[in-house]
């Protein structure tokens, strides 16, 4: 695979950004099968803004810019039990930032544990499909934003698992490729870009350049700041309703069964009903481990770095064909 060209303009990635190990966030990408108050929604296959749970702003190009500072060390899950309606914003019923148990800050909790949930069972959602969707979380920064702002950008199962070609991947295949190089992918400029061919938001990953000296100590920076943190665990905000999920399937709705008494012995009477919250096992609140900062790798006596910016050509118009 060393022969592969990695980036698409086929640049090489500098000195100071290759690794001798991988970092957590690279790590925790690889194949592995909260709220914030801004936000990258891709509702409508359309990159918006979102600012305290409001578009302030909308992209419509097919494809973005990022530089991916961090992401949720394990894959999460969201269930709605009324399903997603276009353009209507609310927080799920029972969701989990590990994938493995509900928070206990989930409403309507639908079990104990995610591996047992009746809503982790094929035919609970729309066809064969789970009622209790996949989600990602990363905490990504817009290409030369003089602001430095954190965005979380929540990514669907379709963008998340896969197989792509022409180096439009989804997410995990993505963070494999770049790690077969060992190269992190917090070190690189990482284009998003729309699948036109999916009937619902799906997002592909090419990495675009290396990250400059000056933006990877930024993003390093940034790893672990508070801002950051809350972009990748999914926290709803008491009294207000946001988090959007483009692809919740509605769940199947099943028909109780009518109780007939019989006409010679009365009804018993109706046994005391616990709180939902009794019937679920105490559970920590999930914690982010702090991750350790590793130093760059810079050659000593180096001139200058090598001249990868000047050797981008464009080719995006391509894709577009």
């Amino acid at each position: 695979m060393s022969n592969i060209t990695l980036f698409k303009n086929g640049a090489d990635i500098p000195a100071f950004l290759r690794k001798n190990e991988l970092d957590d966030v690279t790590k925790s990408l690889m194949g592995s099968g909260g709220g914030n108050n801004k936000s990258i929604s891709i509702r409508g296959s359309v990159f918006r803004m979102m600012v305290n749970g409001k578009e302030v702003q909308k992209n419509e190009d097919r494809s973005m810019n990022v530089i991916i500072v961090n992401a949720a060390p394990k894959v999460g899950r969201n269930y709605y039990s009324k399903g997603y309606a276009e353009g209507v914003n609310t927080n799920p019923d029972c969701w989990s930032n590990d994938g493995e148990k509900p928070d206990p800050r989930s409403e309507n909790r639908q079990s104990s544990a995610c591996a047992t949930c009746p809503m982790n069972i094929a035919g609970s959602g729309q066809g064969s499909s789970k009622a209790c969707s996949y989600r990602r979380r990363l905490a990504v920064m817009l290409e030369n934003d003089p602001n430095e702002d954190i965005y979380s950008l929540a990514l669907p199962s379709q963008s998340l698992f896969g197989k792509g070609e022409n180096g439009k991947m989804p997410l995990l295949q993505y963070s494999d490729l770049l790690a077969s190089h060992g190269i992190n992918v917090t070190s690189v400029v990482t284009e998003l870009r729309f699948d036109t061919s999916s009937a619902t938001p799906k997002l592909v990953f090419r990495a675009s350049r290396p990250l400059t000296e000056a933006e990877w100590a930024i993003s390093e920076e940034k790893r672990n700041a508070p801002e950051t943190l809350t972009a990748i665990s999914f926290v709803p905000p008491v009294g207000e309703k946001k988090d959007v999920q483009e692809d919740a399937p509605a769940p199947k709705k099943i028909a109780a069964k009518p109780i007939v008494e019989e006409e010679d012995e009365p009804a018993p009477a109706p046994k005391a009903r616990t709180k939902v919250e009794e019937s679920f096992e105490e559970i920590e609140e999930p914690k982010v481990r702090e991750t350790k900062k590793a130093a760059p790798v810079v050659e000593e006596k180096a001139d200058k770095l090598k001249s990868v910016l000047d050797a981008w050509d464009d080719e995006d118009d391509e894709d577009d064909e």
